[in-house]
């Protein structure tokens, strides 16, 4: 599963637009397309979090249409919402996390916490409880 959002640019007399298709609730502007761009992956980083944290489902990203262009979701945040959305379609409980992982329930509450600065490790060890593994791909700018 890779956590790239296909993203609509707008320009207007006052800048760029950007909204998501997956997303309604998430959008933004800059002045200039770079600024956009980085506006637009705060945006995701923020709205992805934000349905994390209020127990809200994580809509898989759709196929990016003409015209749009895909905005990633960071390795950490991408991490948290694939854990998340693994603990929801199982029903696992936190609980359960962490008995399985060997961890305090208060470190299995922080590794679904968005906000909460986790480590990749500790991620990677929890989506292996699911089959999955983290994979980190770099791209030029």
């Amino acid at each position: 599963m890779e956590f790239s959002y296909p993203a609509i640019f707008s320009h207007d007399t006052d800048g760029i637009t950007v909204s998501f298709a997956d997303l309604p609730e998430a959008w933004t502007s800059g002045k200039t397309m770079p600024e956009a761009i980085a506006q637009a992956e705060d945006c995701l980083e923020t709205a992805i979090g934000s349905r994390i944290k209020e127990g809200d489902e994580v809509p898989m990203p759709s196929p990016a249409k003409r015209g749009q262009q895909l905005i990633t979701l960071g390795p950490v945040m991408a991490a948290k919402a694939s854990l998340y959305g693994s603990m929801r379609t199982s029903g696992m409980t936190k609980s359960e996390l962490a008995r399985r992982l060997g961890v305090d329930v208060k470190e299995a509450r922080r590794l679904l916490d968005p906000w909460h600065p986790t480590k990749l490790p500790r991620l990677m060890q929890a989506l292996a409880l699911f089959g999955q593994r983290l994979v980190v791909t770099i791209k030029a700018a």
